[in-house]
C-alpha cells in the first residue's frame, strides 16, 4: 500500500482503475534513465517525478541554451546565463515539484564505454536523444540486459514512438536496419520544431513507459505510432520481428562492440574526423541543398562543406566528415548529430 503521508500526492492517479493504490506502490518502487535532457527528455522526466517514479538518472552532454527555451520546458533564461548543463538545471527544477523522489544527474556524452554502467539495474530507459548513434547503443544495451525502452523522434510538426519490449516486440534495429546516412534524416536545425509537437509525442512517450512500470505491458502500443501535430492527422503501423535482425535475432549487438562512429584528432589543427564503421556513397548534391537552410554551403563531387561560425563541416562521399573549430570529442558528436543528423 501506499504511506498515507504520500496518498494526497498522487490521489488523483490512484482513482484511476489503471493505477489504484498498488499501481502507485509499484511507481515508488522503480528506476528510469531519461537519455537525453531537451525538449523531449523535459516532459518525460516532469512526468516521471510527478508521477512518484522513486528514482530516475538524467544523462545530458549539453548546456542549456536560449534557442532550446519554446519546447524544453524545465529550463528558465536564468539557466541559459548561467550556462548550466542541462542535467544539473533539471534536476534542480524537478527536485522542487517532489522532493520524495531520488534525482541523479549525470554530464555526460552517452557511449559504448559507458552506456552498460548508465542503465545497469533499472527497470526501464527512455529516449530523450537527438541522434541515431545513441539510439542504436540503447537499443543493443536494453536488449542484451532484457531492459525495456522507449524510442521517440520529433521534427517539425511530427513525431513517432515506438515502445520496445525484449522478447515481446520488434526491436529498433527490426524498424531501422541500419543508421541513417548523413543528411537522410531532417533535424530540428535543418527544419525546425513545432514545439507543441514535443509536448504531445513526449507526454505518449512518457504515458507507454508508465504502462509498462505498471505491470501493464499486455495495454502497451505494439508498433510504431506517428502524428503530424499541426495536420491532427495520426497513424499507428504494425511490426513483425525481423528472425535475421542483428539485435534481437542474432544478439550480436555490435554496437556495443565498436559503436557508430569513429572520432579522430587530427594532428596540429582543431578538428575531430568522424568516420562511420559502415562504408557508404552519399549524394552530395542532395546533402549540399538539405544543409544550405543551415549556412554557407559549398560543394562539389568529392566534398560539401558547411559554415556554421565559428565551425567548418566538411562531409565527404564515403560518409566521413571533418570538423573544424572542435577538439573535444563529445562536442563533435554533438554538432554533427545537430547540423549532419546523425
Amino acid at each position: 500500500m501506499v504511506d498515507k503521508s504520500k496518498s494526497r500526492r498522487y490521489q488523483k492517479h490512484i482513482l484511476l482503475p489503471q493505477i489504484g493504490p498498488e499501481g502507485q506502490r509499484k511507481l515508488s518502487q522503480s528506476s528510469v534513465v531519461v537519455i537525453g535532457c531537451g525538449g523531449l527528455g523535459c516532459t518525460l522526466a516532469l512526468y516521471l517525478v510527478r508521477s512518484g517514479v522513486a528514482r530516475i538518472v538524467l544523462v545530458d552532454r549539453d548546456c542549456v541554451e536560449l534557442d532550446n527555451l519554446h519546447r524544453q520546458v524545465l529550463f528558465t533564461e536564468k539557466d541559459v546565463r548561467l550556462g548550466l548543463p542541462k542535467a544539473i538545471a533539471a534536476a534542480k527544477h524537478l527536485q522542487e515539484a517532489n522532493s520524495e523522489v531520488e534525482i541523479i544527474p549525470m554530464v555526460e556524452d552517452v557511449t559504448v564505454d559507458n552506456i552498460e554502467d548508465i542503465i545497469k539495474g533499472v527497470d526501464l530507459v527512455l529516449d530523450g536523444t537527438d541522434n541515431f548513434e545513441t539510439r542504436f547503443l540503447i537499443n543493443d544495451a536494453c536488449y542484451k540486459h532484457q531492459i525495456p525502452w522507449v524510442y521517440a523522434g520529433v521534427a517539425s510538426t511530427s513525431g513517432m514512438v515506438m515502445p520496445i519490449l525484449p522478447g515481446k516486440t520488434p526491436c529498433f534495429r527490426c524498424f531501422l536496419p541500419q543508421p541513417p546516412v548523413p543528411g537522410d534524416v531532417p533535424t530540428c536545425e535543418s527544419v525546425g520544431v513545432w514545439g507543441p509537437a514535443v509536448g504531445v509525442i513526449s507526454s505518449f512517450q512518457v504515458s507507454e513507459a508508465l504502462k509498462i512500470l505498471l505491470g501493464r505491458s499486455s495495454e502497451v502500443l505494439m508498433g510504431i505510432a506517428n502524428f503530424d501535430i499541426w495536420s491532427g492527422e495520426w497513424e499507428v503501423f504494425s511490426l513483425l520481428r525481423n528472425p535475421e535482425c542483428p539485435t534481437c535475432g542474432q544478439k550480436n549487438y555490435e554496437f556495443l562492440q565498436k559503436g557508430m562512429l569513429r572520432m579522430t584528432s587530427l594532428c596540429g589543427q582543431e578538428a575531430i574526423q568522424v568516420s562511420p564503421v559502415q562504408k557508404t556513397s552519399l549524394d552530395l548534391s542532395s546533402l549540399a541543398e538539405q544543409l544550405r537552410p543551415q549556412g554557407k554551403v559549398v560543394f562539389n563531387k568529392y566534398v560539401v562543406k558547411l559554415e556554421v561560425p565559428p565551425y567548418e563541416f566538411y562531409v565527404f562521399r564515403d560518409g566521413r566528415t571533418i570538423i573544424k573549430g572542435t577538439s573535444e570529442e563529445s562536442k563533435a558528436r554533438q554538432l554533427l548529430a545537430r547540423y549532419i543528423g546523425l
